[in-house]
């Protein structure tokens, strides 16, 4: 901790570790699966694993606010056009539909904001138990080893990440038809595809809409690990313009120069974005 009493990342990442193996290992299999509104699923699990990480925050940091993916919308809304200083951002279970259906990939995001922009990030993979950690200006970490980032490829060697439920069919038809990467993967939780991503597990990224709670964490873990990312627009990532923005497209790779190609072979495709092909998302 500093003088403000701040969290350090490791007091994060033991505490997000501990409450997810604790309640993940408890739910056995049992968990009540229901609709949200907007047509995504929520488990008792979720809910669960939101109010422990809540209710332990709040104890430990009384100061700093808290809005977490089942905080209702209308208080959400509220905390993020009412403060300027330190709130958490948690999504408690993304992932929530693969860990339903027994897929195993799922994980737990937590992420510090300081005046709109995250300042430390903790994302924890109980399945593999890996736990990826960064803080602002201080490196990306898995398991208490540093990342290393990625070296420089051609996009035509890469794997790409692409969710494609929520891309234009523009982009979507080029990409099927001619992909301008070696082999292409979905994985159904974006909080582990940002870390994966700044892993070089695979090195482009692409989705059509993430909310907050879904990039908080995962873009600083990527900046801190060298690589870039930006909205559709060509808006760097994170950025306290889109703080308050209900969805944010995403346009990433694990190594700047590759963003770049990937960036702008995107927009050259895409109808709504060929005015900004000149536009350079790595500056």
């Amino acid at each position: 901790m500093n003088d403000r009493g701040d969290p350090s990342p490791d007091t994060l990442s033991r505490l997000i570790r501990n409450i997810g193996l604790e309640l993940l290992n408890d739910s056995c299999g049992h968990e009540t699966i229901s609709a949200k509104r907007d047509g995504s699923f929520v488990t008792d699990v979720d809910l669960a694993l939101q109010n422990r990480v809540e209710e332990t925050l709040r104890k430990m940091y009384p100061d700093i606010s808290f809005i977490g993916e089942e905080t209702p919308e209308e208080e959400r809304t509220r905390i993020q056009q009412s403060e300027n200083g330190r709130i958490w951002c948690l999504d408690p279970l993304d992932g929530t539909t693969n860990f339903a259906s027994g897929l195993p990939f799922y994980g737990i995001s937590l992420a510090l904001f300081e005046d709109r922009l995250p300042v430390q990030a903790v994302v924890f993979d109980p399945l593999r138990d890996e736990c990826f950690t960064a803080q602002a200006g201080g490196g990306a970490w898995l398991n208490g080893h540093r990342l290393p980032g990625a070296s420089r490829r051609s996009t035509a060697h890469c794997i790409a990440c692409v969710d494609f439920k929520r891309l234009a069919r523009t982009v979507s038809e080029h990409l099927v038809a001619r992909p301008p990467f070696k082999s292409q993967r979905n994985l159904g939780a974006c909080v582990l595809e940002w870390c994966w991503l700044a892993a070089d597990r695979f090195q482009l990224y692409l989705h059509g809409g993430q909310h907050l709670w879904d990039h908080a964490a995962g873009s600083l873990i990527l900046k801190e690990a060298g690589g870039s990312a930006v909205n559709l627009e060509g808006v760097e990532l994170p950025s306290k313009n889109l703080y308050l923005n209900r969805k944010v497209s995403v346009v990433a790779a694990s190594h700047p120069a590759m963003l770049e190609e990937w960036w702008s072979w995107i927009a050259d495709r895409a109808d709504l974005y060929t005015l900004l092909v000149h536009r350079n998302p790595a500056t």
